[in-house]
């Protein structure tokens, strides 16, 4: 008797949000603003660029109640609060590092690829 087929979309529903988070492209930039120790909201803001403070703000409490990112408040005038890696956030960084490396390493043949399909779909 063969095994029931296995439902993919019900397989991958508990990694789905996961995936979601990590391979957000905020999530990512958050991920290499923080790889080398704690940092303040401007000083993100500051080195990502594109990105609002609103959208700064929604990933980094996302990634706060994930667990990838810890948030520090200190008593002073006015509060001082720093945003740094967990130990979950930083073992996020070496599998980004290795996919924007191959995504350099791969660029000229994806941009050939690129062109090569939209001349055929003009041509089409």
């Amino acid at each position: 008797m063969l095994p029931e087929p296995v439902n993919l979309l019900e397989t991958c529903r508990p990694v789905r949000q996961i995936l979601a988070r990590v391979g957000d492209k905020w999530s990512v930039l958050i991920v290499m603003a923080l790889r080398d120790g704690p940092r303040r909201f401007n000083e993100m803001k500051r080195d990502i660029g594109t990105i609002s403070q609103r959208m700064l703000t929604l990933t980094l409490r996302g990634m706060e109640r994930d667990g990838l990112v810890r948030r520090t408040v200190f008593p002073t005038k006015p509060p001082r609060v720093d945003y740094e890696l967990t130990t979950l956030g930083r073992s996020l960084y070496e599998p980004i590092e290795r996919l924007g490396r191959w995504a350099i390493d791969n660029e000229t043949e994806i941009t050939r690829a690129q062109e090569t399909f939209d001349r055929l779909e003009k041509d089409a």
